[in-house]
């Protein structure tokens, strides 16, 4: 495919599950993408991304490190748009504050600094997370949520759950920044990804949901009730909402909400031959759905829950993590 030349833009930590997509959107769009990533020699690592169409003709790799104040100067230059979406590994911790908090809020804003000091600089979209809405004690079940509510920190910080408290001071940060430095920022709030990875090592998401497909209930029974989308999906909204002259603020990026009961009977009953899970024991968690109106106004559609695993499983079985499965759709 060889598309008019569109610009050139930043896409952080570019070797991740998500960025990889991104990038291949990108590419497949006709726009120059400088990648940040760890090492740029890392063969096994940045593989993938030189095997992406274009790749070899308009990608550049540069190295960057999240948490050094002007590591992402060189790759953010004369960029156009920046495309933030590496985030540090959060593992458990002993220290959540110094060990998961900081880096999540401050790897924004050295990457955000960076982008202060590019004159060219015309949007910057944000991978945030769904989760930034929806860790709330007063959710009114028959209310949608939708991009006015933010998670709240008390409950965040009661429950432990630094992952969702990151991402949503992380955020809070980046609006605070762009609003002092007039940067037009837009964020992205992605569900639960599904689909293929494009990456040969499995993140901890996919292989969450490789786990859940061989019977493991571990890693999902926590889960409860939870938003899913093909990560294509959320690679495209990214496109989306930096060619959209129009778009502003926050974009749940959402195709469907399921609880984990509802998840494994559509999957055992698509997939008969995996040992899925039959049922999970029922959490104490409220019922919500997402209004997704936002990102559908400007003329966005959702692939079907059952592309993503249709696509997921192909690519599992294609990398070897699964024989080759027929669904009862076929």
């Amino acid at each position: 495919m060889d598309s008019e030349y569109k610009g050139k833009v930043c896409v952080t930590g570019a070797a991740g599950y998500l960025a990889s997509w991104l990038t291949k959107r990108l590419l497949l769009s006709g726009y120059h993408v400088v990648g940040t990533v760890r090492d740029p020699g890392n063969k096994k690592k940045v593989a993938h991304l030189w095997k992406l169409e274009g790749a070899k003709e308009r990608l550049r790799l540069v190295k960057a490190d999240l948490m050094k104040e002007g590591s992402f100067d060189d790759a953010i230059m004369g960029c156009e748009g920046v495309f933030h979406t590496a985030s540090p590994v959060l593992k458990p911790s002993r220290d959540p504050k110094a060990e998961i908090l900081e880096p999540a809020i401050e790897g924004t804003l050295n990457v955000l600094r960076s982008c202060k000091k590019n004159p060219n600089l015309r949007r910057v979209v944000l991978t945030s997370s769904s989760s930034t809405v929806r860790a709330r004690d007063d959710i009114d079940p028959n209310v949608p949520l939708d991009e006015s509510t933010w998670s709240s920190i008390e409950l965040c910080e009661r429950l432990q759950i630094w992952y969702v408290l990151s991402k949503t001071l992380a955020e809070k940060a980046a609006w605070e920044f762009c609003d002092e430095n007039k940067i037009d920022l837009v964020t992205v709030l992605p569900a639960f990804l599904i689909g293929p990875s494009l990456p040969p090592v499995l993140c901890s998401t996919a292989s969450d949901v490789l786990g859940l497909l061989k019977g493991e209930t571990e890693k999902f029974q926590w889960h409860g009730r939870m938003g899913y989308v093909h990560i294509d999906d959320v690679a495209r909204c990214h496109v989306l909402v930096y060619e959209e002259r129009s778009a502003c603020g926050r974009y749940i990026c959402s195709a469907v909400v399921l609880d984990n009961n509802e998840l494994v009977s559509f999957l055992s009953s698509r997939y008969p031959s995996l040992p899925v899970p039959r049922r999970f024991e029922p959490l104490d968690r409220p019922y919500y759905e997402y209004n997704t109106s936002k990102l559908k106004s400007l003329g966005f559609e959702f692939k079907s829950v059952e592309e993503m695993f249709d696509d997921c499983l192909a690519s599992l079985v294609e990398q070897g993590h699964l024989k080759p499965v027929q669904s009862s759709s076929i």
